[in-house]
């Protein structure tokens, strides 16, 4: 165990002011000062072997690292949440040793940003219906189709690309690559949202290449590999979103100590129906939170959390009345709260529908019979 972890972090976070200052304005290139940085200071890859640029030295490192940078990290380190929370573990799950000495160093820097290639126009909810092919031609695999609802994919250096590379139905034939995304025969389309944001895109590939190494798990077998990935994203979308910073760019459930002061501001807290809304949202925070240190099933966690954040935006909407997406383009709280009351919604979305969670909670949590096809 390191002792002096606490002060090694709060010596780092003591600089964070002074780096980022200098670190320019491109959300890419901020990222990827920002996380050089935290890897030269030995605050990246807790629980990762040091060969791969992790750290195994820290008990409890996650949960240490969470609490000293409560509120203090950029914005910009949401970007790597595919990366660090889906496409590292996934690599080091199922990947070659090669993929992991060469992937998960970049990864935990930022020298590549991640997204997941995953969904398509007639594959969503029935993902193993997907059409994107992968066909090997020598030392390369020449990939052509096209995917939807990719987050983050205009930021992307890499993918992680599910592909049918066999003539077996449904899953049978499915495989996971790791493909470039700055080559040519990748075009992403930006999908532009209510919130004025595009965080989703589409993304069509035309005879676009992989090198024939870069498949995580084996050829026509990358179903294994893909459901873990799932499973790691939904954990990872259950946890509790503080979003301490009262920024309008986050995909968490807003706190309810947020619904409070707009209660009060609005002289609604004395309101009785209002105040049973808000123990209900108060309520709902806490069972996120002790679901999350129950390590119960992912979906159970995924669900819960957009339910709390879908709730507790419908409460806002209800306090802020008419004007709740009208605002001042100087009125940082009104960005604030338009943000997260249009942005709820898709919560639901995002990482399986709802319906896909209770079906994946009925059969796998529960032992329920599976829905037919």
């Amino acid at each position: 165990m390191v002792d002096d972890f606490e002060e090694q972090a709060e010596a780092f976070f003591a600089t964070l002011p002074a780096l980022m200052k200098d670190a320019g304005r491109g959300a890419e290139q901020r990222v990827r000062v920002l996380r050089a940085a935290m890897a030269d200071a030995g605050l990246v890859g807790f629980g990762i072997p040091e060969a791969y640029g992790g750290r195994t030295d820290v008990v409890d490192g996650p949960r240490r690292f969470q609490i000293a940078a409560q509120g203090r990290l950029p914005t910009e380190d949401g970007m790597l949440g595919i990366g660090l929370n889906m496409a590292v573990p996934i690599i080091m799950q199922y990947g070659t040793e090669e993929l992991k000495q060469y992937f998960v160093r970049r990864a935990l820097r930022a020298e590549d940003i991640w997204c997941q290639l995953y969904s398509e126009p007639e594959a969503g909810s029935d993902l193993a219906s997907l059409r994107t092919t992968a066909v090997l031609d020598g030392d390369e695999w020449i990939v052509n189709g096209q995917k939807v609802w990719t987050s983050g994919a205009q930021h992307s250096d890499m993918g992680v690309l599910l592909a049918r590379t066999g003539d077996e139905p449904r899953n049978k034939g499915i495989s996971m690559l790791l493909i470039p995304m700055r080559q040519p025969g990748v075009e992403v389309r930006p999908l532009r949202q209510m919130t004025g944001e595009a965080e989703f895109n589409e993304v069509f590939f035309t005879d676009a290449r992989v090198p024939r190494a870069w498949v995580v798990g084996e050829v026509n077998d990358g179903w294994r590999a893909a459901t873990g990935l799932l499973a790691h994203e939904r954990s990872s979308l259950g946890k509790v979103g503080a979003d301490e910073k009262r920024e309008a760019n986050v995909s968490a459930a807003v706190p309810v100590h947020y619904l409070l002061d707009i209660a009060a501001k609005v002289g609604k807290n004395s309101d009785e129906s209002i105040r049973q809304d808000l123990a209900r949202a108060y309520t709902g925070e806490k069972i996120m939170g002790w679901i999350g240190q129950r390590k119960a099933h992912p979906s159970i966690g995924k669900l819960w959390r957009t339910k709390q954040a879908r709730f507790v935006a419908s409460v806002a909407a209800q306090l802020a009345l008419s004007g709740a997406a009208a605002h001042e383009v100087s009125d940082k709280d009104g960005e604030f709260w338009m943000y997260h009351i249009l942005n709820a919604p898709r919560m639901s979305l995002g990482g399986g529908t709802d319906e896909i969670q209770k079906n994946t909670i009925g059969e796998r949590a529960l032992g329920l019979p599976r829905e037919p096809n």
